[in-house]
């Protein structure tokens, strides 16, 4: 049967945008996974999966690799290409740095100059972060990481403590003051900063890519954000996981203006018996073409 990774809708031949960004130069690094962009990644964020690809150099990823599809990476290097000689990024739920770390690397490879914004709720994590991106030759000046969850608006909510290296952890929003004191009692979760868009976002910031993947939050961030997102933000590349904030997100981006270039929906395990369990999360990548109005050339 073959791979439903292939089964993507674009705007732009997604194939041809990541092939013209593999560094054929790139060798192999003792002890790490070396990636086509020549991103050097540390086995350790995720032992189970990756420890057997320690000092590999991976090849294109098509239809995807052992961290996302190709309609994801496309997505994100679709914003790069449009992109002027700053490329700026946002990405909320960065994990590791994953795609701080891809999309600069890219960035800085077409000779832009590169700011890298991360939003994540696991210290460890941040912690595998901030070696990233030392590890690939960011300067201090170049990145920034916060640690908290994003959010539409400020404020507290609880995050998990990390039980022995887990990704995708869910926070939870809307607690009064005793369920945060009785939940950070228990051992189980944290108290963290609501961090929102207008938080991240200066008034005369241009982001070039908001990369989104939040474990269910999407919709209601990018609602709730949308005023910002039309000032600030030229493209979106966000992670869905269900196909109910798939279509939330359509409704509200379609019609804000915004210009749907890959989609990949989420792929669903059905058993016949329960609600459908999404088995791989989808993806979209949206284009604001008031950023763009102004401009005489860009990537076609």
């Amino acid at each position: 049967m073959k791979n439903p990774l292939w089964h993507y809708h674009a705007a732009f031949d997604a194939d041809a945008l990541i092939r013209r960004h593999e560094v054929a130069s790139r060798v192999s690094n003792p002890g790490m996974i070396t990636n086509f962009l020549d991103v050097k990644v540390d086995p350790k964020i995720y032992p189970s999966l990756l420890d057997s690809l320690a000092g590999a150099v991976e090849g294109v990823p098509i239809p995807q690799n052992w961290h996302a599809d190709m309609a994801e990476w496309a997505a994100a290097l679709r914003a790069v290409e449009l992109s002027r000689d700053q490329f700026t990024m946002i990405e909320l739920g960065c994990g590791w740095g994953c795609w701080m770390n891809a999309t600069g690397t890219a960035a800085r490879n077409m000779g832009r100059s590169v700011r890298v914004i991360g939003v994540e709720g696991d210290p460890g994590h941040i912690g595998y972060a901030v070696e990233a991106l030392q590890r690939n030759g960011f300067a201090e000046w170049e990145w920034t990481l916060h640690h908290g969850i994003a959010a539409p608006q400020g404020g507290t909510a609880l995050f998990p403590t990390q039980e022995g290296g887990q990704w995708g952890l869910e926070p939870l929003f809307h607690c009064d003051i005793a369920q945060r004191s009785d939940a950070v009692a228990t051992g189980r979760y944290q108290e963290l900063p609501m961090i929102s868009l207008v938080d991240l976002v200066a008034e005369d910031r241009r982001i070039d890519l908001l990369h989104v993947d939040i474990q269910g939050g999407e919709a209601d961030l990018i609602a709730a954000s949308i005023g910002i997102l039309e000032r600030s933000v030229a493209y979106l590349v966000i992670g869905t996981h269900s196909r109910q904030i798939e279509g939330r997100l359509f409704d509200t981006l379609l019609n804000a203006g915004w210009i749907l270039e890959m989609e990949r929906p989420a792929i669903l395990v059905l058993d016949g018996q329960s609600s459908p369990v999404v088995h791989i999360d989808g993806l979209q990548g949206w284009k604001n073409p008031r950023l763009f109005e102004t401009v005489s050339t860009e990537v076609s």
